[in-house]
């Protein structure tokens, strides 16, 4: 279970880079009822999702050439330098190498040994994200990748993560992931790592991690979503002992995923 009790290697902030900020902005309010607010004129056009006054996500104007519109998560670190070696060490690479956000803290963008994206935040005046596992909230992460192994060695070596391994049948195997004193007891879980299926494969999907937003009703939620013109990557399904799940692109082509339950 998320939890805005930071320590290292937990999710505590998340963005979306999109070519329109705008429409993008305005997509999110109406499916979630964020609203938007600016950082500021010296920001670049970046800003912040808001749901009753507290921070639940960022967004701002795609910078890297060739890049699509995506939501990245990012992990807590104490020293963003010091990852990007282990990162390196891993078999990695740098996207955007640390650097100061004003004094808000310290990021960087990385890619994993497998293919997909994900950045870490060193809190400065800013620890994180102010809201999760609230309705309309980030409530889990997932990885999707072509080599689940791997994977979970990367992080293991770049953050300790745990996984734990879960059958799910027809040989698919779901791996909770969770960080040192990232919780206790049973709620330790923060996300998931999945082998992508050799159909999805062949259409032509690569690795990434995808947000699930939680929702008080996702039948309502996904509909609103393909209402304001997202598209259906995996319309709402029951999943034993989860809840109800949906996953969508949104107008830009963001993947992000809708659960009604508790995913941990």
């Amino acid at each position: 279970m998320l939890t805005t009790d930071y320590v290292p290697g937990t999710p505590n902030w998340l963005d979306l880079g999109a070519p329109d900020t705008e429409a993008a902005a305005g997509f999110y309010t109406t499916v979630f009822g964020w609203t938007f607010q600016s950082a500021g004129p010296d920001a670049g056009g970046y800003g912040f999702f808001q749901l009753n006054g507290r921070t639940v996500g960022g967004i701002g104007p795609l910078t890297e050439t060739g890049a699509s519109s995506a939501w990245t998560v990012y992990f807590q670190t104490p020293d963003a330098d010091a990852t990007r070696k282990s990162v390196e060490q891993a078999g990695g690479s740098v996207r955007v190498p640390p650097q100061d956000v004003f004094t808000a803290g310290r990021m960087a963008a990385f890619t994993d040994s497998t293919g997909a994206d994900f950045g870490v935040w060193q809190p400065g005046d800013v620890q994180g994200l102010e809201t999760v596992s609230e309705a309309n909230s980030l409530c889990w992460t997932e990885l999707y990748t072509t080599d689940a192994g791997a994977a979970k060695s990367f992080y293991r070596s770049v953050f300790s993560w745990d996984a734990q391994d879960m059958p799910m049948g027809d040989g698919i195997v779901y791996s909770v992931v969770s960080s040192p004193g990232g919780g206790k007891g049973e709620d330790t879980g923060q996300g998931g790592i999945m082998q992508l299926p050799r159909e999805n494969r062949d259409a032509g999907s690569t690795p990434e991690w995808h947000p699930y937003f939680g929702v008080t009703d996702c039948d309502a939620t996904f509909t609103t979503a393909t209402g304001g013109g997202a598209t259906v990557l995996m319309a709402p399904s029951d999943v034993p002992g989860v809840g109800r799940i949906a996953a969508l692109k949104d107008p830009a082509g963001a993947p992000f995923s809708l659960i009604t339950g508790d995913p941990s």
